[in-house]
């Protein structure tokens, strides 16, 4: 597969994800009431990285959910017709919990708005924080991510492909120009 630029092999991959672990255990003084919830697709294989990091760093279990935020999308209509449920897994009650949103890649932040959406579909919690692994840029809504592994300022014909081994077979993020261009 050709692709403009190798953005992160699967060490530096890892090597972000270690550092967001360390700083979201700084940020929170620990891991007491947090929730990890991804993003589905890949943002569900990244959690489960951050939460066997937080299990090595500090020995705690860490709840993972996931989020389908297909239901909660502004132009749902636009896309299809639309769902009747939700693919949604919250491993306990969000209230009094932080709940970290991970997100392979944060662009426009509509992504990120559904997801908070649906995290108060669920309940009210502490805090919502959001880890992604590439922030590129251009938002559309007011969002900015508490941990970002790597900024990559791209342009719209552009797009960043983030692969993970239980998907793709492989880790790593790419530069690549979007279809048809």
């Amino acid at each position: 597969m050709e692709y403009k630029a190798l953005l992160m092999d699967e060490a530096q991959m890892r090597r972000s994800l270690a550092r967001i672990t360390h700083e979201i255990i700084e940020k929170n003084h620990g891991c007491d009431g947090i929730m990890l919830i991804g993003v589905k697709r890949r943002g569900i294989h990244l959690a489960g990285i951050l939460a066997e990091n937080l299990k090595k760093f500090e020995g705690v279990d860490v709840p993972v959910g996931y989020v389908d935020i297909s239901l909660y999308r502004d132009d749902l209509t636009e896309l299809r017709p639309i769902a009747e449920t939700a693919d949604c897994y919250f491993p306990a009650k969000v209230a009094d919990k932080t709940v970290i949103i991970v997100d392979d890649v944060i662009y426009t932040g509509r992504t990120t708005r559904a997801a908070i959406e649906a995290v108060f579909a669920m309940g009210r919690p502490k805090a919502i924080q959001l880890a992604v692994l590439i922030d590129r840029g251009h938002r559309e809504l007011p969002i900015k991510p508490d941990y970002v592994g790597k900024n990559v300022p791209t342009s719209h014909e552009e797009m960043i492909s983030v692969g993970v081994q239980d998907i793709d077979g492989y880790f790593r993020v790419v530069l690549e120009d979007k279809p048809g261009k």
